[in-house]
């Protein structure tokens, strides 16, 4: 795990926080929703001897600001190219997880030229269907609902029959864990008001909102990897066609018995997965 400090850009008068470590050609790492760049920074140490690895938090998420105003996908996507001009990045592989991977999906479409290959994990954006516990998210209510089961006696009774659990002999999946860590970042109301806006920003009481189907042949012209967990219950695996079947050379590896988080349950393996894919699509000079 690294053990990299975050920094800070200030980016249209807010806060956002992100890591950045290593030289050559930068890789760009996109979390989904509740999380943070704690999703991926085990994966800091096994690529930054080759590449420039670049993992914000999102605006709404981890130590970025939560402000009031736009969560859409176009709005995260203008807030990594803004990210980017500040860091003096000019293209990128980008690599998007759930979330990531629609909002990564709309930079490409957005700001094709900045980017040299896609790498889409568990990507939203891709069909309608998606776990009823993130539609649940969207109904009337679900404010209050949230600040009920986010509370400090909620998370604190958990985590203590957690620790009974544990003590018998269980242990949590990098699915449990990864989204127990979410939830834990909701105990403030600014975060809850943020999520609940970028959830509904792409997702509604039946299912995703935001399709990037018609926009897959567009950028057609990216390489393009996708990577999903066979037992993926947030977002199912067979997504991964919709893509494979409207990118003539689109790549995808299937991890499994993994869940939502490829990229946990085997860490070394998407890393190879990664530097493989980024190595075959490398075009020579001339």
């Amino acid at each position: 795990m690294s053990t990299l400090s975050p920094q800070t850009a200030t980016l249209h008068g807010h806060s956002l926080s992100y890591l950045d470590s290593g030289d050559g050609s930068a890789v760009l790492f996109v979390h989904g929703l509740l999380g943070s760049h704690r999703n991926w920074a085990h994966l800091i140490d096994r690529l930054d001897d080759t590449h420039r690895v670049v993992v914000p938090d999102l605006f709404g998420h981890g130590a970025s600001a939560k402000p009031m105003g736009d969560y859409s996908l176009g709005a995260h996507a203008a807030t990594l190219r803004d990210l980017l001009d500040r860091l003096g990045i000019d293209r990128v592989t980008l690599v998007g997880h759930s979330l990531g991977g629609g909002i990564s999906l709309e930079f490409c479409y957005l700001f094709p030229e900045r980017v040299r290959r896609l790498i889409l994990v568990g990507s939203g954006g891709l069909g309608r269907e998606v776990s009823p516990l993130l539609r649940s998210a969207t109904l009337p209510g679900a404010e209050l609902v949230l600040s009920v089961v986010a509370s400090n006696w909620v998370r604190g009774r958990a985590e203590s029959v957690g620790r009974v659990l544990s003590k018998a002999g269980w242990r949590p999946g990098s699915d449990l864990t990864a989204l127990w860590q979410g939830y834990a970042s909701l105990g403030d109301a600014d975060s809850r008001r943020a999520f609940l806006a970028t959830t509904r920003a792409v997702v509604d009481p039946g299912g995703q909102s935001v399709s990037a189907r018609a926009l897959l042949p567009e950028i057609a012209k990216i390489p393009l990897l996708v990577v999903w967990g066979t037992r993926d219950r947030m977002i199912p695996p067979w997504h991964a066609t919709a893509a494979q079947a409207a990118v003539p050379g689109c790549r995808v590896e299937l991890f499994e018995g993994s869940g939502h988080f490829p990229h946990l349950d085997e860490p070394d393996r998407f890393a190879e997965v990664v530097r493989d894919f980024i190595t075959e699509t490398e075009v020579s000079p001339g």
